[in-house]
């Protein structure tokens, strides 16, 4: 394994983001959706970092198993359980790639009539962008590798890991 980003990299990005977010959103009823499981680690940075109110509540879809790439089919494992309508959406993911994760939840976000929907990733892999999706707030581009460490995952390992690797 080789570090890509390390951890004092990650937290100065995590609290620029933060800063933006908290600008963008002041005055405004934010909601962060995070993606389980691999977003959960930048998303408790994250909304520590906010100095705005924010409620949180996850979502978990599943589209990789215990492979290294994308099935491309899409499944609901647990939905969010808070009201959305009217409401400002942060959709908060670990990594964008292929895109047809992200594709899906925006419109599947969408059904339920929130005021806006945007997103955060830590990671941006557009080497294997296959759909394209907005990213509002994007913390690192990243090469065409696996990557693991602070909550992503292979074969649910090495989430702990607090710098992000590949291998």
């Amino acid at each position: 394994m080789k570090t890509l980003i390390s951890r004092s990299r990650i937290k100065k990005r995590v609290a620029a983001l933060a800063r933006k977010i908290s600008k963008d959103y002041r005055g405004k009823e934010l909601i962060l959706i995070g993606i389980l499981k691999g977003a959960f680690i930048f998303l408790s940075d994250l909304i520590r970092e906010l100095s705005i109110p924010a409620e949180v509540d996850f979502i978990q879809v599943a589209s990789y198993g215990a492979s290294t790439s994308s099935s491309g089919v899409i499944k609901i494992k647990k939905d969010i359980d808070l009201p959305i309508v009217g409401k400002e959406v942060l959709i908060v993911e670990d990594i964008i790639d292929y895109g047809y994760t992200m594709d899906y939840l925006l419109r599947f976000i969408a059904h339920k009539k929130p005021k806006s929907v945007k997103i955060c990733a830590l990671l941006d892999k557009p080497s294997r962008r296959r759909v394209k999706v907005p990213i509002a707030y994007k913390g690192f581009t990243v090469p065409d590798e696996f990557i693991v460490g602070y909550g992503l995952d292979l074969d649910e390992q090495y989430r702990n890991l607090t710098a992000i690797s590949y291998i």
